[in-house]
């Protein structure tokens, strides 16, 4: 069954495209972008700590490798919350 769109004119004169009755679900990516704002200080610190590991880390890879530290943590905090090991 063939679903025919319907155009329709807004106030302004504009034509408007059909707004689509089917949601679009949410799916993750592999790696999804995201914009990040962090205080200059934040920054400072974050490449301080960078340039005291060996090799050339990224301000993405630091980042990323921090978040899966916290996570890690706040996991190991419910587990043990929880009773499990």
């Amino acid at each position: 069954m063939a679903v025919r769109a319907r155009w329709t004119m807004s106030q302004n004169g504009a034509i408007m495209a059909p707004m689509n009755s089917i949601p679009k679900v949410a799916t993750v990516r592999a790696l999804d972008r995201l914009n990040l704002r962090l205080p200059q200080d934040t920054l400072e610190a974050i490449d301080n700590a960078r340039g005291r590991r060996i090799g050339n880390v990224s301000r993405n890879t630091w980042i990323t490798e921090a978040i899966q530290e916290k996570l890690n943590r706040e996991s190991a905090k419910v587990n043990n919350q929880n009773g499990e090991i």
